[in-house]
């Protein structure tokens, strides 16, 4: 690739507002009035996420409920069923226009994957995929999401790594709809606590990887202050502790 790829790292904002961001620079980059690829790097408070292949059985606790105990519930438009989002979690969206890089819808779904489980390995976790199902695990756990829209070729949505996330936010949520699946994080697979050190160290993998899969030949980083108090992606939403418990 010629073009760069833009950067923007958001710190921890509301969903809303991102996608909302989204859904206006990809508006913009079909019209050509953003002419590179961007990824936009960002943490969310805590929110559950709803794509159109969505179960009832998904979503055991009504929205009101979940409301009620601060975590915000939206249906989108991406493909796959419900996610969690919250304090803790390197939640990427590539806006990508795949008519400069490959019109191959599966090809772009592994190509993420394959972003994840580089930068996994980097970070000495040996992760993989499950066949027949989409994000990526390690030893039979599941540590990244991924779901995705994409109008005209270009993309909307994307992964979610689990850092030093509170793993039982999941129990609110049937996982992507998989029963008894096991959620887990960076920091409880190298079973040391979240730290803003770790946050960094994640970005800087999942970015350089995403590069080096796509072939981009130029990137160009732009850091947004977080909102709040100086949580975020760079803050004490990365200093929880993991758990020790890998069969909750």
């Amino acid at each position: 690739m010629t073009a760069p790829l833009r950067i923007e790292d958001l710190g921890r904002r509301p969903y809303a507002e991102v996608l909302d961001l989204q859904r206006e620079l990809r508006r913009r980059r079909i019209a050509g009035e953003v002419t590179e690829d961007v990824l936009l790097l960002v943490e969310h408070p805590p929110v559950v996420t709803l794509g159109r292949g969505t179960r009832p059985t998904s979503l055991p606790i009504a929205p009101a409920e979940l409301a009620r105990r601060g975590v915000e519930v939206f249906e989108v438009e991406r493909g796959g069923d419900v996610t969690f989002h919250g304090p803790g979690q390197l939640v990427g969206y590539p806006i990508l226009d795949l008519r400069e890089h490959r019109q191959d819808l599966h090809w772009y779904l592994r190509s993420l994957e394959d972003v994840l489980i580089q930068a996994l390995g980097q970070l000495d976790i040996e992760a993989d995929r499950n066949p027949g199902l989409t994000g990526v695990w390690t030893a039979g756990r599941k540590i990244a999401s991924i779901g995705i829209h994409v109008k005209q070729w270009v993309t909307l949505h994307g992964f979610a790594l689990n850092v030093a996330t509170d793993l039982s936010a999941f129990d609110l949520i049937v996982p992507c709809g998989i029963e008894n699946v096991v959620m887990t994080s960076v920091a409880e697979e190298l079973l040391q606590p979240g730290s803003p050190a770790l946050g960094a160290r994640v970005r800087a993998e999942v970015t350089a990887a995403f590069a080096e899969t796509f072939g981009y030949q130029r990137v160009e980083h732009r850091e947004a202050a977080p909102e709040g108090a100086g949580t975020g992606a760079t803050g004490d939403a990365f200093s929880r502790r993991p758990h020790t418990d890998r069969e909750r």
